[in-house]
């Protein structure tokens, strides 16, 4: 099979094609709810999880760093990652904001995915880093809650990622792409974005969409 670059993935696919395709293989509940948005919709999102599991707080131990975890993963970002920050359901915090996006960004990482909040986002719009978000709010995570463990296999908005997984988010959505499927996904999603592209060019020329579905079986 084909092997794909980042950026070719970036370049070729789309997150409703990879949904289609997932479905193909069995995975179906690989897309995070319409709740998870991107701060930019023009920008597309596609890299490789590292993930970081919080827990509520409600307090902070004195002499405590509360965001050592955090930290440790963010300053550990290569090229291509991006961090995946399973929340909870409470949302009761922003864990992702200008500094973390400039010290990722600086580290090579292509953007940040939370099923919590993300806050400054002017200044995170301005400079271009790709955002996907369960909310936004001024919401610090200090004495809210914290990281208890990192690289670990996460559920983020209710679906399963695990570290190395295939991240891929545009204005339809966000998909996670497991590593055991990706490469039959990837193929799928190459055939089937060359079916699409013959589709449209025959609705164009004024074909029938019952006759193109018929030759092609896209819709």
């Amino acid at each position: 099979m084909k092997q794909f670059s980042l950026q070719e993935i970036a370049d070729r696919f789309f997150a409703s094609v990879l949904s289609d395709c997932l479905d193909q293989v069995g995975c179906s509940r690989q897309a995070m709810p319409p709740r998870i948005r991107p701060l930019d919709e023009a920008r597309v999102m596609v890299g490789r999880a590292r993930t970081a599991l919080y827990v509520d707080v409600y307090h902070v131990e004195p002499g405590e760093n509360p965001y050592e975890l955090e930290i440790g993963l963010v300053d550990s970002l290569k090229p291509g990652e991006l961090p995946v920050f399973s929340c909870g359901a409470s949302g009761r915090i922003a864990p992702w904001g200008e500094l973390l996006s400039t010290a990722a960004a600086a580290r090579g990482a292509v953007g940040a995915l939370m099923d919590g909040c993300v806050r400054d986002i002017r200044a995170i719009r301005a400079m271009g880093f790709p955002v996907f978000h369960g909310g936004i709010a001024p919401l610090d995570s200090k004495g809210r809650g914290k990281v208890i463990a990192v690289d670990v296999p996460v559920e983020c908005a209710g679906v399963a990622v695990t570290p190395g997984d295939l991240v891929f988010g545009d204005a339809d959505g966000l998909v996670v792409v497991p590593q055991a499927v990706e490469a039959e996904v990837l193929a799928l999603a190459d055939k089937k974005v060359s079916g699409e592209s013959k589709t449209l060019e025959e609705l164009k020329a004024g074909q029938k969409l019952g006759d193109v579905f018929a030759r092609y079986g896209i819709l």
